[in-house]
């Protein structure tokens, strides 16, 4: 009962931060790997070359993400949301009307600043400052919209190439795109936290401080999160990037692995709510060092996998973490530093992470042309999570007894 008065009493913002996170999937790789395919065939790419433009673009998009992240701390959703999904429109046609490879560093980088970037930085930094006690609910229900477009965008535009042209089908992207911007005027029309009243909901982090950027940056628990912040997306964005040659290396049809993505939607989405509820009750800092593990048994799985019922199994494990990842980390830099610098802290970590979905397919790539397939990566994968779990045990333990101090 509590949870539908929750949702009733905050379907405006909740809805706007639906549909930001389910429009950010024309840049996410899940999507953009759907056309892997048809964009190697048409301008001649290898395996290679056509992760290193992703690297190049996405790397680069990274960067500027560390400026443009900090916009959210002074611009409201409905005015920066507007111009985001407006640039994220024509990154779309850009997809669509491109006629020469040197310009696909572009275009991949328009589309993960726009998409993958900008436009699901601002739906969960709104979510993380509008909210305080219920920021774990919150973040659940706002991120629906990556397990939505996860689960139904590849399966439908897959359907669509049978019949239409892949250029085609990117101009419907851009379309779709811009017909959110009347949804989120109309949902906002009375933001939950205007920027003049933010210090009414500001929450403090460790030692009762409100941290700036240049703390967090000279804080060890920061780097200590590192490693956690690009594995997931290095690796899971390779996994979907190459998921065309995956298939084809495990004997099944392109369209079977596909098929098997809306249960991954639906682990994930599980273990996003599941997650959500265990931090509004426990906190991010006893959950952070678990959130990882499952994709150690994910990437052994997908290594290993002789059937299809394997890889449905390594899916379902990689869904754990995908599903706590949305929720946690967003919350864990609230809670460990607060929440008044929040969109230019929250831009380094999503810096970081759209870096790592930038060389996860770079170095994939690379791999496959130098003869080392990708079910020997994938175990070296497993490796690196392993690693990753230990520095955020390492570096949580650590900096949990700041939360308790005060100035």
């Amino acid at each position: 009962m509590q949870i539908l008065v929750f949702l009733r009493d905050n379907a405006r913002w909740l809805s706007a931060g639906v549909l930001l996170t389910f429009l950010s999937s024309f840049g996410q790789t899940f999507f953009i790997s759907v056309f892997a395919g048809e964009i190697r065939e048409a301008f001649q790419l290898s395996h290679g070359q056509w992760g290193g433009i992703y690297t190049l673009g996405t790397g680069s998009s990274a960067a500027l993400m560390v400026w443009a992240g900090g916009l959210t701390d002074r611009f409201r959703v409905r005015a920066l949301g507007t111009v985001i999904l407006l640039m994220l429109m024509a990154a779309c046609l850009f997809m669509a009307i491109n006629p020469a490879w040197w310009l696909l560093p572009l275009v991949i980088f328009a589309l993960r600043f726009t998409g993958q970037g900008m436009t699901s930085h601002i739906a969960v930094v709104a979510m993380s400052r509008w909210f305080i006690a219920t920021r774990g609910k919150a973040l659940s229900v706002a991120t629906l919209g990556f397990a939505a477009g996860e689960a139904l965008l590849p399966l439908i535009f897959v359907a669509l190439m049978i019949h239409y042209d892949w250029r085609l089908l990117w101009v419907l992207a851009g379309l779709i795109a811009i017909c959110g911007i009347p949804v989120l005027l109309l949902l906002l029309r009375q933001e939950r936290t205007p920027q003049s009243m933010a210090h009414l909901s500001q929450s403090s982090g460790m030692e009762g401080k409100h941290w700036t950027r240049h703390q967090t940056l000279h804080h060890f628990l920061f780097w200590f999160m590192v490693p956690a912040l690009l594995g997931p997306a290095a690796f899971n964005t390779a996994f979907f990037f190459h998921q065309v040659h995956f298939a084809d290396i495990k004997g099944i049809a392109h369209v079977e692995l596909v098929a098997m993505f809306p249960f991954f939607t639906t682990a994930s989405i599980g273990a996003m709510v599941l997650s959500g509820w265990a931090l509004d009750r426990v906190g991010t800092a006893r959950l952070m060092p678990f959130m990882q593990l499952p994709m150690v048994a994910g990437f052994v799985l997908f290594a290993l996998a002789g059937a299809p019922l394997t890889i449905f199994l390594g899916l379902f494990f990689m869904a754990l973490t995908t599903g706590a990842n949305t929720t946690l980390p967003n919350a864990f830099w609230a809670e460990f530093y607060g929440t008044r610098h929040l969109g230019a802290i929250k831009a380094m970590a999503a810096a970081i992470m759209v870096l790592g979905s930038a060389i996860g397919p770079g170095i994939t790539g690379m791999g496959i042309d130098l003869g080392l397939g990708l079910e020997a990566q994938y175990l070296w994968v497993a490796g690196y999570f392993v690693f990753a779990s230990a520095m955020m045990t390492i570096g949580v333990a650590r900096a949990r007894p700041l939360l308790s101090l005060t100035p």
